[in-house]
C-alpha cells in the first residue's frame, strides 16, 4: 500500500525529472522515490565520505612522493652542477670547438639512454632507495683498522 503525497517542484527541476523518467522509461514517481530514498539513506553519505577519504589519502601519498622526488631531483642537480663547476677546468679557445662537438655527442648518447630507460619503465629515483639499502649494512658495521 502506498500513501499519496502532493509535492511542488520548481519548473526546471520538474523538467529534469520528466526528462530522466523518459530516458529511463520510468514514472516520475519512481524517479522521485529513488531520489528521496537515496537522500535519506545514511549508507549513501557514509560511502561517499569514505570514498572521499580514500581518495584524499591517496592524493596525499602521491603528493608526498612527488615532493620527495622533486626535492631529490633538485638536490641531485645542485650537487652535479657544483661538482661540475669545481672540477671542470676552463678550455683554451683552440680546444673549445672540439669540446662542443664531444659535448653534443655525449648529450645525444644521454638522451638515447634516457629514452631507452623511460620506454622500459625504469626510474633512477626508484633505484636510489635500493642503492641506499644495499649500502646501509656496510655503513652500520664499519671495519676498523686493528693497528
Amino acid at each position: 500500500m502506498r500513501d499519496r503525497m502532493n509535492v511542488y517542484f520548481p519548473p526546471e527541476l520538474l523538467r529534469q525529472i520528466s526528462d530522466l523518467a523518459d530516458r529511463k522509461k520510468l514514472s516520475r514517481s519512481a524517479i522521485v522515490e529513488a531520489a528521496v530514498a537515496s537522500f535519506l539513506s545514511p549508507d549513501g553519505s557514509d560511502r561517499r565520505e569514505a570514498a572521499f577519504i580514500r581518495r584524499l589519502d591517496r592524493l596525499s601519498r602521491q603528493m608526498q612522493r612527488l615532493e620527495r622526488d622533486v626535492g631529490l631531483t633538485a638536490e641531485t642537480l645542485a650537487m652535479f652542477i657544483r661538482f661540475w663547476l669545481t672540477i671542470t677546468p676552463p678550455l683554451r679557445s683552440d680546444a673549445q670547438a672540439a669540446a662542443q662537438i664531444k659535448g653534443r655527442e655525449r648529450f645525444e648518447g644521454f638522451v638515447e639512454a634516457l629514452g631507452r630507460r623511460l620506454q622500459k619503465g625504469q626510474s633512477f629515483l626508484r633505484e636510489i632507495p635500493e642503492d641506499i639499502r644495499r649500502q646501509e649494512p656496510a655503513d652500520e658495521n664499519p671495519t676498523e683498522d686493528p693497528g
